[in-house]
């Protein structure tokens, strides 16, 4: 069977650190799938926000769509860790990009790599848009 590989980056662009509540346990006491990706939406709001890019913006109805995602996991994690998602833009393209994250507990133990590719959307049209030169300057970290 083949495994899915998420390849890390030398250089990330933004850091944030997130707990793991009682809510995103699963029935193996541990953090579940949907919780780390759900996590990973908070994380990629944030690294936008940072951007000045919001992930959408209800006045101009433009922002972005996710066209794919992958996780590879890498280890347990439990109520009580604080997640350190490390993230970096891939992969930039005439309409979008991959986000890369590296998730691991604040003591260094690794939990997951994960990549979202994330599409610009002008939820107006229903339909892809450009990937701004600017804004991919800054996905580059330019």
């Amino acid at each position: 069977m083949s495994r899915v590989k998420v390849n890390l980056p030398e250089k990330f662009l933004f850091t944030v650190e997130l707990p793991i509540r009682i809510t995103d346990l699963n029935y193996g006491a541990h953090l579940g799938n949907d919780a780390l990706l759900s996590l990973l939406h908070e994380a990629r709001v944030q690294f936008l926000a940072h951007l000045g890019q919001p992930e959408f913006d209800p006045a101009t109805r433009l922002g972005h769509i996710m066209a794919d995602v992958a996780i590879e996991y890498k280890g347990e994690g439990f109520h009580g860790d604080v997640l350190r998602i490390r993230m970096a833009a891939d992969d930039l393209s005439k309409y979008g990009f991959d986000l890369v994250y590296a998730v691991a507990t604040t003591s260094g133990r690794e939990i997951a790599r994960a990549k979202t590719g994330m599409l610009c959307f002008d939820y107006n049209t229903r339909k892809l848009r450009l990937l701004p030169d600017d804004y991919a300057a800054q996905l580059r970290g330019e």
